[in-house]
């Protein structure tokens, strides 16, 4: 399984849409923070970060459907836990709708929404794009 940085814009955001995660506000450069596995013609999975010095925002973890259940998910989320340390982050914090249980599983906690740091409150994912049933978590990565 090949994990690379960078993912075409126009192919990320097909399987973001086709997965039903929000585009909206996602410019050219957040697509510097992502990871994609598969190839570039080829995308399977895609994971993003947004950064704010030590902490970030890990967003749109998204799978195409035929290749869901082969580790592509849990590849992607320790590429960007790796990526993310290599940044200076040390706590990654998500939103999810749909799979919380897949995150308790790679060592993410619950938290109250309104523990978040402000840079995260002020991302238009949390603030705006993801309903407040949304759960929020959180995971401290280390050294």
């Amino acid at each position: 399984m090949q994990i690379f940085h960078s993912p075409f814009e126009a192919r990320a955001r097909a399987l973001l849409t086709q997965c039903h995660l929000p585009t909206d506000d996602l410019d050219s450069h957040h697509f510097e923070h992502f990871l994609g596995c598969g190839s570039h013609e080829d995308i399977k999975g895609i994971v993003g970060l947004e950064i704010f010095g030590s902490v970030a925002l890990l967003r749109s973890l998204a799978v195409s459907e035929e290749a869901r259940g082969l580790g592509y998910g849990k590849a992607l989320i320790a590429g960007i836990e790796t990526y993310a340390k290599e940044k200076g982050v040390r706590e990654l914090y998500l939103l999810t709708t749909t799979a919380e249980h897949f995150f308790v599983q790679l060592g993410y906690t619950q938290e109250k929404r309104n523990t978040a740091p402000e840079p995260i409150k002020r991302t238009k994912e949390f603030s705006d794009l993801c309903p407040d049933s949304a759960v929020f978590m959180v995971k401290k990565l280390e050294g």
